[in-house]
């Protein structure tokens, strides 16, 4: 297992920052990653990690594992997330202190979980099981929530305190998580830290809130309120210097601004032993365990609620509750939206924000997630594009979206040795024809009655931008390939579809050419094999 991460001060990595990164190697602590991004042991976003593991201690924070799902949690996933610890070796594992499922839906979400007895039991079982799963020890991070329930028995940092002492679990305690509750519902942040034990802290967390007429959101999109550094301080005092990572996740500034805000927290952290106990103030009784049915059907009703303005919303405490539960309906539509416009940027050029956004909200409706991941959340846009009325004056988009689903799968598709030429040319005639070859695993061939392939290059920068189809409704063939780490679109013609088909289903290298001279006698084999293996688009 890797050692103990130092009291250091961590930023999380994303994407917009990976060049920075490779390139100048700036001086941090550590990093943090969130973990459904790096399921796939392959492409951009592994390579990178891979390469900056190697200089700088890594964290990965799960948002997809929703350990106090009563109904619904995914076993396929504690699995993938088991394989993402073994390759990785983070210093640290985190997730959340929230569920994200019912018995029928993934709702790809961090949902606020009841505070009661049956809530606590069962989080200390998953929770057992995880650590299992994974051979480590896992933190737990208090979550910002607009709401609490109303039959709550016991405050989030006693809930925590206890799921710590029962299950061995560490604690990831967010600061600004706990200043936007006591903005939220008038919990005291400094009555919070004294429930919990100091050696239990295993990690802090600081971020960016926003404030809105209703409540204070938590979306990790500003620089830290000068509030957030208050309670910090406090922190530091209470529970001795621990690992402090900044988060910055939306708006995201350049990285020297970012960089800046971990440089003030370490400067704090500076002045800071380390815990050396985990000793804490005696905690009450825990509450006598609730029904997990009940709690199953309070998800199960919150989850109704989400996706229906007209149902009844469950038992809330406090004040505002159909202006904050609408909160939650809009950070739903929101991460719908945002994870369609990421996979299909195409679509979005084409329809706009805003019909994309009803898009997603139907999408969302009809076919609801049934993935963790929410990398997979888009899955069967294509299919229910197809089947949706009001696109009737783009009546090619659902093959576009087709195309650019297979773009976003070759982004995580696994790596494989192209083909070389030199191995191609040491082959007999005959026993080149003889031989069969597979395709690139991030390969994916289209056939469409539309000019999608060239619509999708036309809106690409440096490939055609702006030369739109003047004539949509022609047939068109394409290859999904990546090279190295880019996923590219190829125009092809029927003859090269046809062999390059006859490869993908196991035919040989004779069989794809006379699928290829029976559509084009003409077919030019040279021209197409050097295109094929200047992408790596064969493999043995």
């Amino acid at each position: 297992m890797p050692p103990p991460v130092q009291a250091l001060a961590g930023v999380g990595l994303r994407a917009a920052h990976y060049r920075d990164f490779l390139a100048r190697r700036p001086r941090v602590g550590w990093l943090e990653v969130h973990t459904e991004n790096y399921l796939q042991p392959s492409g951009w976003d592994n390579h990178v990690l891979d390469t900056l593991r190697q200089d700088y201690p890594i964290s990965l924070h799960g948002v997809g594992l929703g350990l106090g799902s009563a109904r619904g949690f995914s076993d396929a996933h504690l699995q993938r997330v088991r394989a993402v610890v073994e390759r990785i070796e983070p210093v640290l594992v985190s997730e959340h202190l929230s569920w994200g499922a019912v018995a029928q839906q993934q709702l790809n979400d961090l949902l606020p979980l009841a505070l009661n007895g049956a809530a606590l039991d069962l989080l200390c079982t998953r929770v057992g099981r995880v650590q299992d799963a994974l051979k480590r020890p896992i933190l737990l991070e208090n979550v910002s929530t607009y709401l609490r329930f109303a039959d709550d028995a016991m405050s989030e940092a006693q809930f925590l305190a206890e799921l710590a002492r029962r299950s061995g679990c560490g604690l990831l305690l967010d600061i600004n998580n706990l200043y936007v509750n006591q903005c939220n519902h008038g919990e005291d942040a400094l009555t919070a830290m004294l429930s919990i034990a100091p050696g239990s802290v295993g990690e802090l967390h600081l971020g960016g809130h926003l404030v809105t007429p209703h409540a204070v959101i938590d979306h990790h999109g500003a620089a830290v309120a000068d509030p957030v550094w208050d309670l910090y301080a406090a922190a530091l005092q209470r529970f001795g210097a621990i690992p402090t990572l900044v988060e910055w996740d939306t708006d995201l500034p350049a990285l020297d601004v970012l960089l800046g805000e971990a440089d003030k927290a370490q400067a704090m952290l500076a002045r800071h032993a380390p815990p050396t106990s985990r000793q804490g103030v005696a905690l009450p009784s825990p509450p006598p365990p609730a029904s997990l049915d009940a709690l199953a059907a309070g998800q199960q009703a919150f989850a109704t609620a989400l996706l229906d303005a007209e149902a009844t919303l469950p038992p809330f405490a406090g004040e505002a509750v159909p202006q904050r539960f609408a909160l939650y309906r809009g950070n739903m539509s929101a991460t719908w939206r945002r994870t369609l416009a990421h996979a299909y940027p195409v679509v979005l050029a084409l329809v706009g924000e805003e019909f994309l956004g009803g898009l997603a909200r139907a999408y969302g409706r009809q076919m609801p997630s049934d993935s963790a991941d929410l990398n997979q959340f888009g899955a069967r846009f294509a299919d229910f594009l197809a089947t949706f009325p009001h696109i009737s004056d783009l009546p090619y988009l659902p093959d576009m979206a087709r195309l650019e689903w297979a773009v976003h799968l070759a982004h995580y598709a696994p790596d494989a040795q192209g083909l070389a030429p030199e191995s191609l040319a040491a082959l007999h005639p005959d026993q080149l024809e003889a031989r069969r070859f597979s395709l690139h695993p991030a390969c994916a061939l289209l056939a469409s009655d539309w000019q999608v392939a060239a619509l999708w290059q036309a809106h690409q920068e440096g490939e055609g931008q702006g030369r739109f189809p003047q004539d949509m409704q022609v047939a068109s063939c394409a290859l999904v390939c990546r090279t190295r780490w880019k996923a590219q679109v190829l125009l092809l013609d029927a003859a090269a579809h046809a062999a390059l088909l006859a490869l993908r289903q196991g035919q040989t290298f004779g069989a794809a050419l006379d699928a290829a001279f029976e559509l084009d006698p003409a077919f030019d084999l040279a021209a197409h094999l050097r295109q094929w293996l200047a992408r790596a688009v064969l493999t043995t």
